[in-house]
């Protein structure tokens, strides 16, 4: 697949609360077991800080990572929406993944998540 089929792809697995109703909404982790268990738990893998709330967590994110990055760390930092790309939502020390990763990444998990109806958000 291209990287525009990839993207594609993964935007038509959006779950749509107002088309799909209640059947869009998930109660509990069990899907984020079941896919994190698939991927060998790579949160177990890095230390992380997760930021919450209803405004700022984008310039907080973005604050937090600029610091820890010119203190020496390296940085893994996801934010969203993007504006015109994919990937600048998944920034390592500030640039954007590369096209590669996100395809090969689709690519070699597309098959897991059709099989469990997982859904892209």
């Amino acid at each position: 697949m291209t990287y525009e089929e990839t993207t594609e792809w993964l935007f038509n697995q959006l779950p749509m609360f107002q088309q799909q109703g209640a059947i869009a909404y998930k109660k509990d982790l069990s899907n984020t077991i079941l896919l994190v268990n698939h991927l060998n738990n790579p949160e177990r893998k890095f230390k992380s800080v997760h930021i919450a709330g209803t405004n700022g967590k984008g310039s907080t994110s973005s604050l937090l990572a600029s610091v820890l990055q010119e203190a020496g760390y390296k940085v893994g930092l996801y934010t969203s929406p993007h504006l015109k790309d994919f990937r600048e939502r998944i920034r390592l020390n500030g640039a954007m993944i590369p096209k590669e990763f996100v395809i090969d990444f689709v690519t070699a998990n597309k098959s897991f998540f059709e099989a469990y109806s997982f859904k892209f958000f």
